[in-house]
Parts: structure tokens; C-alpha cells; sequence
């Protein structure tokens, strides 16, 4: 029979097995995690619906400031059946995904450079920080004043909308990294480029992911401050000069779809693109207890 010091070193072995090994979490029905993820939104939405029509029915404004929900539908309908919705969204969403995919390629190898050269943050850290917090609608006069009424006008405003908070996003994540991970790298012979390929992204991952999320606000955001001020047909028809129509003929119905419009576009964006990647991200690190 083992004695009690034994025993006692077997149960704290077992304990650290069990700290080490990934935590388990029931399975339940698809209908039940539907329920759950889908249930709640859908009982706010129908709560706003009912508020929204109550205070029409009310008639605490006059209709042209607030139209019935019907009537917005009406308004989404003749969109819809006309064939300008795919029109509109298709300008607004590729010129902010190129815009995005842009802003990505300069703002990782930035962001790496300010967080690991001393003289490059020191330099260009405080003015990185300073444009994320720049609205960029303040942008948008000097870029038409700089580039004309055209689509350079549309990228450059969303450029610096979204390359600070990516690189900032990717500074912050680097400086929460283990001291530890950057010194095994180094004396396993890893170089700079590999260094920053194998160990830094992956190891500041969950930090670069929150700041492309918040990237891809900044650059939705600032197109459509861009497209609701640079007017012209040759910019064609986005979702910011959609809102500008209706704003400029008092057409509330208008006015609104286009903002229902924008709220969607970005919701879905990060629904099926951001989410699942940060719920890949969180469960390889173990992290399940996030994703509930």
C-alpha cells in the first residue's frame, strides 16, 4: 500500500493533468443554440418595431420626420424590386473591402515596425494614435481638394480611417506577448522575418484580431462620411450617397432604409467574417468559456 506522501503527490498530479488538459463542454441540440444566439435579437427587433409604430401612432412628430415602419418597408421593396439595392451595395461594400484588404497590407508591417523599433514608435506612435482618434470625415475636404471628385478620394479617407487602428491593434497585441516566446525564437536561430512570421503574429493574434475588427469600422465608417460628401456621377451610387438623396428630396422613408441598410451590412460583415474567426482563435487557445 503506498503511503500517504504518495498518494498526496498522485492527486497533485492528477489535479495538473486536469489544469492542462483542454476543458469540455456539453454538446446541446442545434435548435437550442439557435434559440439562444437568435432568440434575443429577434425579441429586441420586435420591441423596437413596436415602439417605433407606437410613437407613429401617437403622432408626436409630423410624418415626413418620422414615417411609419410600413412605410420604410414600402420604400425597401421599391428598392429591392427595381434592382437599385445590388446596385447601391455592391458600390459601397467592394470599395470598402478593397479599401479594408489595402489598409491590412500597410498597417501589419507597420504595426510590427512600431512595436519592435524603438525609434519608430517613439516617432510615428503618438501620430498613429492621433489619426485613430481623427474623425475622418475631417478628411474628406483636403482629399477632394487634393485628388478631385474620383475614387482616389473614397480610398484615401478610408485608408486613414483604417490603418491606424489595424497597426495600433497589432502594437497592442505584440506588447502583451511573453518576454519568453521572442528569447526561444531567438535562440533557436530564428531571424527578424521569421520571428515576426512564426512567433509575434500568431502570439498577439487575439490583439491584431480586435484591432482588424475595429479596423473594418473605422473604414466602413469613413466611406460613408467620403460618399455622403463627394458627390458626383462618376463616384456612382453607394450607400452614403443613397442617405444624401433622400436627405436632400426630405424623404424620410429613404433616409432611413439607407441607414437600416448601412447598420445591416456592417452587423452581417461581422457576424460571418470577424466572429468566426475570433471563435477560431479563442478555441484553439482553449479559451471556450468566451465563446458561450
Amino acid at each position: 500500500m503506498p503511503s500517504p506522501d504518495v498518494q498526496d503527490l498522485s492527486k497533485v498530479e492528477e489535479g495538473l493533468d486536469a489544469l492542462d488538459s483542454p476543458a469540455t463542454t456539453r454538446t446541446e441540440p442545434g435548435w437550442r443554440r439557435f434559440v439562444r444566439s437568435a432568440l434575443p435579437p429577434l425579441v429586441a427587433l420586435v420591441l423596437l418595431v413596436a415602439v417605433w409604430q407606437a410613437l407613429w401612432a401617437a403622432a408626436f412628430w409630423p410624418e415626413f420626420q418620422l414615417p411609419a415602419p410600413l412605410a420604410v418597408w414600402s420604400r425597401f421593396e421599391e428598392l429591392a424590386e427595381t434592382g437599385r439595392i445590388w446596385e447601391v451595395l455592391w458600390t459601397s461594400i467592394h470599395r470598402a473591402v478593397l479599401g479594408f484588404l489595402t489598409a491590412l497590407v500597410i498597417a501589419t508591417p507597420l504595426g510590427l515596425l512600431v512595436a519592435k523599433v524603438r525609434v519608430v514608435r517613439a516617432a510615428i506612435g503618438p501620430l498613429l494614435s492621433g489619426l485613430q482618434s481623427l474623425p475622418s470625415v475631417a478628411w474628406v475636404p483636403a482629399a477632394i481638394l487634393w485628388f478631385g471628385l474620383n475614387d482616389a478620394t473614397i480610398y484615401f479617407v478610408v485608408l486613414l480611417g483604417s490603418v491606424p487602428s489595424i497597426a495600433n491593434g497589432l502594437v497592442a497585441g505584440i506588447d502583451q506577448i511573453p518576454p519568453i516566446l521572442p528569447r526561444v525564437g531567438k535562440t533557436l536561430g530564428a531571424g527578424r522575418f521569421a520571428a515576426a512570421r512564426h512567433i509575434l503574429l500568431p502570439a498577439a493574434l487575439p490583439g491584431y484580431i480586435a484591432g482588424l475588427k475595429q479596423g473594418w469600422a473605422f473604414s466602413w465608417r469613413s466611406l460613408m462620411a467620403a460618399e455622403l460628401i463627394a458627390q458626383s456621377p462618376d463616384l456612382g451610387l453607394g450607400l452614403g450617397a443613397y442617405l444624401n438623396e433622400g436627405s436632400n428630396f426630405n424623404d424620410m422613408p429613404t433616409v432611413i432604409t439607407a441607414i437600416l441598410l448601412i447598420l445591416l451590412v456592417g452587423i452581417g460583415i461581422d457576424l460571418l467574417v470577424f466572429r468566426p474567426i475570433e471563435r477560431a482563435v479563442l478555441r484553439t487557445r482553449g479559451l471556450t468559456g468566451a465563446l458561450t
